[in-house]
């Protein structure tokens, strides 16, 4: 026999009495202070919400102009800095420049130094434009004690040469056509056997110079790269002023001489500085006897 099944179920009565209870207990909770709602302490934390959020806001959006100014200004420094580098750089090529033209100048005077007479430093301030090389102008003129005729010799890296004569002068500056002009001639010797050719420019800055005159029976006694040297002999060249080497040597049946090739000891196309002389006797200390002497 199954047992009846009990339920249980809230009347009227007993709702009422639940709140009457819970109402008795909250009037109970007010009277005594254990529950108070302090309205403005809640006020204030919904607030320090809102104004911490509002100043979040405010920090990033300032955090923002503040980098977008930072980065103006990091820009501004950075071109600066850079134009300063620029700046630097062209100075220490200046520099650089400076300290080179000086030692070339230096080189010079030190050579000019070694004579007894009068010389004159001179720089090269053009080329002829008409033919290639061919002749160029330097600085110094009558006003300075130039004369048409005299020798000029060049100096680089140590090495001493003859770079041509004057041909022409002016007031400040004069003309000077070099060795290697087909319309100059030297009285040459080769150095180590003394014997005495005549030296021509094949009218190119690229082309040896051409020595003739040198008689066929001393071929044995010359060699690739004896230098070749003034004579001093009727002309206002000083004796004994390196030209240049030989550097090549040809026999030819027809002729009763040598056809010698001569490489200039000057490189002329980084000559830059000259020297113009009077006819005279070097020291015995001179730059170009200490390299005839070699």
């Amino acid at each position: 026999m199954a047992s009846p099944k009990h339920s249980f179920r809230f009347g009227i009565s007993e709702i009422l009495l639940i709140i009457f209870i819970l109402f008795s207990g909250s009037m109970l909770a007010f009277h005594s202070g254990g529950f108070v709602i302090n309205f403005k302490t809640v006020g204030f934390t919904v607030f320090s919400y809102l104004q911490k959020g509002v100043s979040t806001v405010t920090s990033g959006i300032s955090d923002t102009f503040n980098a977008v100014h930072e980065l103006s200004r990091l820009r501004e420094e950075n071109k600066e800095l850079t134009e300063r580098l620029k700046n630097y750089e062209l100075m220490q090529r200046a520099n650089s420049d400076i300290k080179k033209e000086n030692e070339r100048l230096k080189e010079q005077l030190d050579f000019s130094e070694t004579f007894q007479e009068k010389n004159y430093p001179a720089k090269i301030i053009s080329r002829n434009p008409d033919s290639l090389y061919s002749a160029f102008t330097i600085n110094k003129g009558s006003t300075n004690g130039i004369k048409k005729g005299l020798p000029v010799l060049a100096v680089q890296s140590g090495i001493v040469g003859l770079a041509g004569k004057v041909v022409s002068v002016g007031a400040t500056t004069s003309l000077v056509m070099p060795v290697y002009d087909s319309k100059c001639s030297v009285s040459a010797r080769i150095q180590k056997t003394r014997d005495i050719g005549l030296v021509t420019g094949q009218g190119s800055i690229d082309n040896p110079l051409d020595m003739t005159y040198i008689r066929k029976k001393i071929l044995n006694e010359l060699q690739i790269g004896d230098l070749v040297v003034t004579s001093g002999m009727g002309e206002n060249y000083i004796g004994d002023i390196p030209i240049g080497s030989i550097s090549e040597i040809k026999v030819l049946d027809y002729d009763s001489s040598l056809s010698i090739k001569v490489t200039p000891v000057i490189d002329f196309s980084r000559l830059e500085m000259v020297i113009v002389s009077e006819k005279i006797v070097p020291n015995q200390n001179s730059a170009f006897q200490n390299i005839s002497s070699n």
